[in-house]
C-alpha cells in the first residue's frame, strides 16, 4: 500500500519500521472525528472555490458512507487494516468509494493541522459528552469506551457525596490527622472534604476546555493555508470558539493534552486518597465501613476474605495517570519547532487517561452509594484525647492565653496517662493542683456533640456549617 508521502520514494519501508512507524492501532480512535474534520474541509475548501458544489457532495456523501460503514463495528473496520493511520484509512476508503476526485479533499490540509484539529475535537467529546455515538462491541480492538461525559460522571460523584452527608449528618466519627485521632468530626463532613476536591477537579476541567476549543485546520504543515479559506466559518462548522492564530504553534501545541493529563492524574490523586481512608476504615481495626459485594472480591486461597479492590484499584489508577503524564511532559520537554513525530506519542496516554477515568468515576460513585456506615464503631473510638483542645478552649474563654492553655491541658494529658485513666476522669484537685483556672464548669467539654456544634464558622463541622456547605455544593452542581 502506496503511503500517502510516498512519492519521493523508490523503496518501501522495512517491515518493522512500517509497524514502529504505524499508528492505526490506537489512533483509529479518532475516527468519528477525522471523518467530521473531513467534512467540515471539504466545505471550507468548496467556500474557497476549489472543489465545485458536485465535486463538495460527492465527497461529503463519500465520506457519510464511509461513517456508516465503520459505525456498526469499528472492530471488525479496522483489525485488519494495514493503513498508516486513521487519516490514511479514511482517505483509502474514500478514494475507493468515490475514485479520483477523493484526492481533492486534501488540497491546503496537511496530517499535522489535521490529526491535532482530530485530537482536540475527540476530547471536547469525551469531556462534554457530545459528539457521534460509540459502539458496544467488544473485540481485541475494540479499546474505547462509550463517548464519555467526564463532566457529568464528576457531577455525579459530587452529588452522592452531598446526598449521604445530608442524610447522615448526626453521624460523629474521629477526625484525623497523620493518621492519629485528632478531633471529633462529622461523617458527613469528612464526605464533602473530598467532593469539594473533585468540585476543584470540575472546574479545573471547565477551564481547560477553554484552550482546548481552538481550531488548528487551516494551519497546514506549519506555515498555513496558501488558499483562502475561511477559517472563522470552518471553526464555526466544528464547534470550535475559536482559531490558532500561529500556524506552527497551532501544529505543535500539544498543551491541552499535558493540561487535560495533569487534571485527570490529580483527579485520580484525589479518588486515591478517598479509597485509602475507606480502606482503611474497611479493615476489622477500625470497621467504621463495609464495602459492598459489588465493589470487592475475594481471595483464591482465602475463603473468609472480602478485598476493598475497587478502592485499592482507583488507588493505583492514580499512578497509571501520574505515569502518562510524566512520559508526555519528558517526550515534550526537547522538542525543536513545529510538528514532529515524537507527538505521535500524545494518544496512548490521552486515550488511556479518558477510558480510565470513565471507568474510575462510576465506579467511585458505585461504591460510595452502597457503603455501609458503622456509626456505633465510629462513636466507641470517640475517646476523650479528641476532646483536650475543647479543653484549652475552655481555659481560653477563662482569661487564659492559649499558648499557657495548651500546655496546662498538655501537663493534665500527662497526669491521666500517670493515673491510668482517661482525661475526663482526672480528679478535679490534680487539675487543680496544675492550675487553678480548671473548674468544675468545664466538665462540660466532654460531650462530642457539643464539640462539633461549637465549631459552626465557615467551613466547619457544626451541623449549621455541614448544612450550609451542602446547599452551595448543590448550586454549583446544579
Amino acid at each position: 500500500m502506496t503511503p500517502l508521502w510516498g512519492g519521493r520514494f523508490t523503496g518501501a519501508n522495512d517491515p518493522l519500521m512500517a509497524r514502529f512507524n504505524a499508528s492505526l492501532p490506537f489512533d483509529w480512535q479518532l475516527w468519528e472525528a477525522d471523518i467530521a474534520g473531513s467534512v467540515a474541509w471539504a466545505k471550507a475548501i468548496a467556500r474557497a472555490g476549489l472543489l465545485t458544489e458536485a465535486e463538495r457532495d460527492q465527497i461529503v456523501a463519500g465520506l457519510e458512507a464511509v461513517r456508516g460503514e465503520i459505525a456498526p463495528d469499528p472492530a471488525a473496520a479496522f483489525a485488519a487494516a494495514a493503513d498508516e493511520d486513521i487519516h490514511s484509512y479514511i482517505e483509502r476508503r474514500l478514494t475507493e468509494r468515490i475514485g479520483p476526485v477523493a484526492g481533492k479533499l486534501h488540497t491546503g490540509r496537511s496530517r499535522n493541522d489535521q490529526v491535532a484539529t482530530d485530537v482536540r475535537l475527540w476530547l471536547k467529546w469525551q469531556i462534554r459528552g457530545q459528539g457521534p455515538g460509540v459502539r458496544d462491541q467488544a473485540s481485541a480492538f475494540d479499546l474505547q469506551p462509550p463517548t464519555s461525559n467526564l463532566q457529568l460522571l464528576l457531577f455525579d460523584l459530587i452529588r452522592a457525596a452531598v446526598h449521604r452527608a445530608e442524610a447522615e449528618i448526626a453521624v460523629l466519627m474521629p477526625g484525623y490527622t497523620h493518621v492519629q485521632p485528632a478531633q471529633p468530626v462529622r461523617w458527613g463532613h469528612w464526605l464533602l472534604s473530598h467532593a469539594w476536591a473533585w468540585q476543584r477537579d470540575r472546574e479545573r476541567l471547565t477551564d481547560l476546555v477553554k484552550r482546548l476549543d481552538v481550531l488548528p485546520l487551516g494551519a497546514g504543515a506549519l506555515a498555513g493555508c496558501p488558499f483562502p479559506i475561511d477559517r472563522a466559518a470552518l471553526a464555526a462548522d466544528l464547534g470550535f470558539a475559536a482559531v490558532s492564530p500561529n500556524s506552527i504553534d497551532a501544529v505543535s501545541d500539544r498543551d491541552f493534552v499535558a493540561e487535560f493529563l495533569f487534571w485527570a492524574s490529580l483527579t485520580g490523586i484525589h479518588l486515591s486518597r478517598w479509597a485509602e481512608d475507606l480502606i482503611l476504615w474497611s479493615s476489622r481495626e477500625f470497621s467504621y465501613v463495609t464495602l459492598a459485594d459489588a465493589y470487592s472480591t475475594g481471595s483464591s486461597l482465602m475463603p473468609q476474605k472480602k478485598n476493598p479492590d475497587a478502592l485499592e484499584l482507583l488507588r493505583g489508577k492514580a499512578g497509571r495517570l501520574v505515569g502518562g503524564l510524566v512520559g508526555l511532559l519528558v517526550t515534550l520537554k526537547g522538542l525543536p519547532s513545529a510538528y514532529d513525530k515524537d507527538l505521535q506519542e500524545d494518544k496512548e496516554p490521552l486515550f488511556d487517561a479518558v477510558e480510565t477515568l470513565s471507568l474510575a468515576l462510576p465506579v467511585a460513585q458505585g461504591a460510595l452509594e452502597t457503603l455501609t456506615i458503622h456509626p456505633d464503631r465510629m462513636a466507641v473510638a470517640l475517646g476523650d484525647e479528641l476532646l483536650a483542645t475543647d479543653l484549652a478552649d475552655a481555659l481560653v474563654r477563662a482569661g487564659v492565653p492559649f499558648r499557657q492553655s495548651h500546655h496546662l491541658v498538655g501537663q493534665a494529658v500527662r497526669r491521666a496517662e500517670a493515673l491510668g485513666c482517661t482525661l475526663r476522669d482526672v480528679p478535679l484537685a490534680d487539675l487543680q493542683a496544675i492550675s487553678p483556672h480548671f473548674t468544675a464548669e468545664m466538665a462540660a467539654v466532654w460531650d462530642f456533640e457539643r464539640s462539633v456544634e461549637q465549631r459552626a464558622a465557615a467551613g466547619g463541622t457544626a451541623r449549621s456549617a455541614v448544612q450550609a456547605q451542602i446547599a452551595r455544593l448543590r448550586v454549583l452542581c446544579e
